[in-house]
């Protein structure tokens, strides 16, 4: 008996044993590694791994939180300068702090501080609760917000970013970042390093440690947490080109900053932005039927520029139709022209009626004949 109950235990710990073995080799921490590089100006994504995977943003959802206060300021409905009393809900918030109190008074650029250097979750919610009342109503603000960008696979739960639920890609963090970029003068907080709040009572340490060393930063913030990984959205600025890499789901805190690095640099020596130089005289006029006139002329509109690799030249193709239906409206779209580089589809831009052609009806035709008979 004592001989089976010993071959069963010991088959038991070999099972226990082959599926320890497994759990532990599963997955590497850096399997979602999710990278992405944009060029700030027409957002276009020039590199990226994994970049479309939704994972958790973890603390780089403060940078939602950063572009609706931002926003607040803009519009008047906050001041920079202006002082918030701190709601009761703000003390005591997990994580990351600066110890605020609840009835304590601090300005709104003191606070955007302690969000963006010192990662502060209470001062998230301080400004949170001063845009929109309350985080709640915040937080479907952040998430309208996000939708009006374009981002469709980011979703937030709260203003700080503690929440496994908030989550987005590592391309639309660029894209976040993108927006922040039009607020100039959050660039001087984004890269700061070192900074102080009450005086020198309360010290605040900027993640981002490139913001010391790194020419050309603009931004814009660095993180880290169980469920995120280590994180880093990071825009620079060189030669009048903007550049944005995202980094989500690292697996160390030193690897993020060089993966950032890597990708800033294949950036700014890779690409380069230009507007397609296109002439109207590719533009052949387009058939109207029942109109008028017999033709409509096609125009297009001012041209966006494109990132496209250092050296290399945009063609296009320009796509019209035999004819149109009367009646035409100036602007209306009657084709299209699609820029390439190489194989690669750059981007679309409608073209358009350059006059009005209006319907030809019986009577006008009847007018017309006749007009035509006694000439």
């Amino acid at each position: 008996m004592k001989r089976i109950m010993c071959m069963i235990l010991s088959c038991l710990l070999t099972i226990s044993m082959n599926l320890t073995v497994y759990a532990d080799t599963a997955a590497p921490q850096d399997s979602t590694l999710c990278t992405a590089l944009i060029e700030a100006r027409t957002g276009m994504l020039l590199r990226g791994e994994q970049s479309d995977l939704p994972v958790p943003a973890g603390s780089q959802t403060k940078l939602m939180t950063v572009l609706l206060t931002a926003q607040a300021v803009e519009s008047g409905k906050l001041s920079a300068e202006g002082v918030i009393r701190v709601p009761a809900g703000a003390e005591g918030a997990p994580g990351a702090t600066v110890w605020l109190r609840a009835g304590e008074e601090m300005t709104v650029t003191d606070l955007l501080k302690a969000v963006i250097i010192g990662n502060a979750n209470d001062a998230a919610i301080a400004l949170a609760c001063a845009v929109s009342g309350t985080e709640q109503g915040f937080v479907s603000e952040m998430n309208a917000e996000a939708f009006s960008l374009g981002l469709r696979n980011t979703r937030f739960a709260d203003c700080t970013g503690l929440s496994q639920e908030n989550i987005t890609t590592a391309y639309e963090l660029a894209l976040l970042s993108r927006a922040l970029l039009d607020f100039t003068w959050l660039t001087p907080v984004f890269t700061t390093w070192r900074d102080f709040l009450r005086g020198e009572e309360t010290e605040l340490v900027n993640e981002n440690r490139l913001v010391r060393s790194d020419k050309g930063i603009l931004g814009m913030k660095a993180g880290h947490g169980d469920a995120c990984g280590y994180t880093l959205a990071l825009a620079a600025e060189r030669d009048g080109m903007q550049c944005i890499a995202a980094v989500l789901g690292c697996g160390d805190a030193d690897a993020r900053f060089s993966e950032g690095r890597r990708l800033l640099e294949t950036g700014f020596s890779q690409y380069t932005v230009t507007t397609p130089d296109f002439s109207a005289e590719f533009l052949r006029p387009v058939t109207v039927r029942h109109g008028m006139s017999a033709a409509v002329s096609a125009e297009s509109g001012a041209l966006r520029a494109a990132a496209v690799p250092a050296g290399e030249t945009m063609s296009c193709t320009v796509i019209l139709p035999a004819y149109v239906e009367a009646p035409v409206k100036q602007g209306d779209v009657i084709g299209e022209i699609a820029f390439y580089c190489g194989d690669t589809l750059l981007y679309e831009s409608p073209l358009t009626a350059a006059e009005d052609v209006p319907y030809r009806g019986f009577r006008e035709t009847l007018c017309l004949l006749l007009g035509n008979l006694f000439k």
